[in-house]
Formats: structure tokens, C-alpha cells, sequence
């Protein structure tokens, strides 16, 4: 969408092919129906720090239209955004179908053509200004053409890997698609039993079979299969390796900011407040929300329903390791069904990267996710997109000209 309006608004006769009955089909499940649109760090070589060693690649796309560009493109076409937590940037309506209707909009001002339910089937390069698209049975020619399809993640959105077929049938060699930025299954009732439940700031601590161990802090969502949130997300990729060889054994610390004889000094000042109270009225006071719910089966029975003056040393030691280490058992990544994004695609040193164009088809351009770079959750794919589609809608202009 980003590609096909931009092109249009400067001069190009454009034609959008969508596979989909709508427009925007992933955009409305990301960020939880939200839309992460980008992350609002505004220094470029901060920000592709995220992307590993591709930020040498990504350079110039980004030098052309970034997050300052994004904001500046979305409120002058009508659509505030708000920057909460962790630099997460989304529409100020909070409903990632405005983000839609804000691009559907763009294209229909620029006079984009959009044939909606067209299911490509076949791409060829006829030549350095021809190339023939294939919708069923019906070819149709263009001087230049975008490719902009997806990877494999999500399948039911449309990405089921038609680009990467195409890509491979012209002669690219393309990275193993995985999926990456994947949600967790767990076996433990109590976690699936908080679904919906997000704590902003936990630990959590992995240890394989091998005993590998990895420590992070971040925000979690609890799932009716297990966990997700931008902390499981951005370490699901180390996860997926430690799964290798079995089941991985997790532990969630509700405190990491605090050593263990911080919070047990913290508790005891609540106790000492509330010390007629039983404790499951008083740990409010202390866990984050849901809190109670999570020690419930951890916790010796009946610890939750005794007054505080009448809680042992050793009770109160227990709870404190509990609360700085919940432990559950994670079993499988949700796949491709699941996935945020996955890697995998062309390598970037076979495309131009200041103008999106592959180097052995100059007038094939390749955006989004078929491009093999990995990045965190946090509205960095989605700039990817707009930066990506941003670029090579005007070059494909360009190409068009010549």
C-alpha cells in the first residue's frame, strides 16, 4: 500500500494487486488489533542498531524516509499517533483499522487502480522494462513491478510464501524461511489460566538440557496456550535453539529491579502494616495484578489464608523465592501460525538497497518481509514496511520513465 501510493502520487499509473476480499489483512492483528506503527526513535543509527549487522544495508532507505517520515506521513494524511511504553508508536484511536482506512484513503486520492480478491500466480521478467504478472488464467504487463507479499508468517492473512516462490523460480537464492518473533507453548495450567494478563516488567531465566541459561527483562502477555509480550517475542529465536534438545524450565521474577533482601525488607514493612489481615488480602499491596492468582498453586495450601502475625520466617522466605522465581515449562514455538514475522528471504547484498530494486532484475522491486532481516517487536517491522515500500515506489516511478 505504502509502495503502490507513493508511486502513484508521483505521476505512476499504478495497479494493486491484493490476494485478499480486504486491504490490510496482517496490519489488523498487530500490536493486539492496535497496530505498532513504528518505534519513535528518531536518531536512524540508533534505531537500525536493532537490525544487527543489516543496518549497513538499511542505511540509505532509511536516510530517505524513517520514523520522523512516518509520523509526518500518517498525521498529514489525518492520522494522529501516541508513543507509549518502550517507544511503541501507535494511531492515538487506538484501532489499527484506521490505520487501514488511512492507506486505503491514500490510494485512492493518488488514483491507485485496486483489484481486490486477485490471486497472482506467476511473475516473469520479459525484459529490463517489461515483466508479466500472472492473475489466474490473465497476464497482465507492467514496466516494473513491486513484489510485496509477506513471508510466511500469519498464513491466514495471505502470506503462505508466494514471493519467495517467485523469487526462487527467477534465479534467487533465498535464506531458510523460519519463523521468528513466536509466542511460547507452556504446560503449566496456571499461566494458561491468566490469559490475557500482561505484567509490564518481569525476568525470565532459561535453562536447556545442556544448561544454557538466558536472563531478560521485559513486558509478557499470558496466553490460553502459554506466553507472548515483547519479552518472549525478542528472546523466542534463543528459546527455539534451547528447545532443540527438550523441554525448556523457565522461572518468571515479578521483581527485577530488587534483589531478594530488598523485597523481603519492602514485604516486611507491608506486614508490619496489615499484620490482623490474611495474606492473600495483603500480597495485593506487594504482587503486580494477577499476582495472587499466580502463587496460588505454588504456595503451601493454605499460606494465603493466614493472618500475618502468624506467618513463619521460613513461610516468609518461601514466598520471596517465589515471587523472584515462578517457575513454568515451555514445550514448542507456536510456528508459523503465530509468528509476528519470519526470516528468512532474499539476502540484502542481492538488492540495491537505495532504490529496493533487485541487482539482477532492475525493474523488481522486493520490500517487507521477503527481505532476509531480522529485527525486534516494537514497531520496527512495520518500518521496515513503510520505509521498504516507501523507496521502491518511487524508484519504480522512476523505472517507469525510462
Amino acid at each position: 500500500m505504502m509502495a503502490a501510493g507513493h508511486a502513484a502520487d508521483w505521476g505512476a499509473k499504478v495497479l494493486l494487486l491484493e490476494k485478499n476480499a480486504d486491504l490490510g489483512a496482517k496490519l489488523k492483528l498487530t500490536g493486539g488489533g492496535r497496530c505498532n506503527i513504528t518505534n519513535a526513535e528518531f536518531d536512524i543509527r540508533s534505531f537500525l542498531s536493532a537490525f544487527g549487522e543489516n543496518k549497513k544495508f538499511l542505511f540509505s532507505p532509511f536516510s530517505r524516509f524513517s520514523v520522523q517520515e512516518t509520523f509526518d506521513f500518517f498525521e498529514e494524511e489525518g492520522l494522529l499517533l501516541t508513543v507509549e511504553s518502550q517507544r511503541r508508536a501507535f494511531p492515538t484511536s487506538g484501532k489499527a483499522a484506521d490505520v487501514i482506512s488511512t492507506l486505503e484513503n491514500f490510494l485512492v486520492k493518488n488514483g491507485v487502480i485496486i483489484r481486490k480478491g486477485s490471486s497472482v500466480t506467476d511473475v516473469e521478467i520479459v525484459s529490463n522494462d517489461r515483466v508479466m504478472i500472472r492473475v489466474a488464467e490473465e497476464p497482465l504487463f507492467a514496466k516494473s513491478v513491486v513484489l510485496a507479499t509477506g513471508g510466511l508468517a500469519y498464513p491466514k492473512t495471505g502470506s503462505t510464501g508466494d514471493g519467495l516462490r517467485w523469487l526462487k523460480k527467477l534465479g534467487f537464492l533465498l535464506h531458510p524461511s523460519e519463523p521468528t518473533l513466536v509466542p511460547l507453548c507452556v504446560k503449566d495450567s496456571w499461566i494458561k489460566n491468566l490469559s490475557g494478563l500482561t505484567l509490564e516488567k518481569v525476568g525470565i531465566k532459561c535453562e536447556g538440557s545442556e544448561g544454557s541459561v538466558f536472563l531478560g527483562t521485559g513486558s509478557i502477555l499470558f496466553t490460553h496456550f502459554g506466553v507472548s509480550g515483547p519479552l518472549i517475542l525478542n528472546r523466542s529465536n534463543q528459546i527455539k535453539e534451547m528447545l532443540k534438545g527438550g523441554e525448556v524450565v523457565a522461572s518468571l521474577d515479578l521483581f527485577p529491579d530488587e534483589d531478594a533482601s530488598v523485597l523481603e525488607k519492602r514485604i516486611l514493612g507491608v506486614f508490619d502494616e496489615n499484620k490482623n489481615k490474611l495474606l492473600r488480602n495483603v500480597l495485593g499491596f506487594v504482587v503486580p495484578k494477577g499476582g495472587v492468582n499466580m502463587l496460588r498453586t505454588h504456595l503451601p495450601e493454605g499460606l494465603l489464608d493466614k493472618q500475618i502475625n502468624g506467618i513463619r520466617q521460613e513461610e516468609r522466605k518461601f514466598l520471596i523465592k517465589i515471587l523472584k522465581g515462578l517457575p513454568f515449562r515451555i514445550t514448542k514455538t507456536m510456528g508459523y501460525d503465530w509468528a509476528i514475522v519470519s526470516d528468512g528471504g532474499i539476502d540484502l547484498a542481492d538488492v540495491n538497497t537505495q532504490t529496493m530494486a533487485t541487482r539482477k532484475y532492475p525493474n523488481l522491486f522486493v520490500v517487507g518481509d521477503l527481505l532476509h532481516v531480522s529485527r525486534p517487536s516494537g514497531g520496527f517491522s512495520l518500518q521496515l514496511c513503510w520505509t521498504t515500500g516507501w523507496v521502491a515506489g518511487e524508484e519504480a516511478f522512476y523505472r517507469s520513465t525510462m
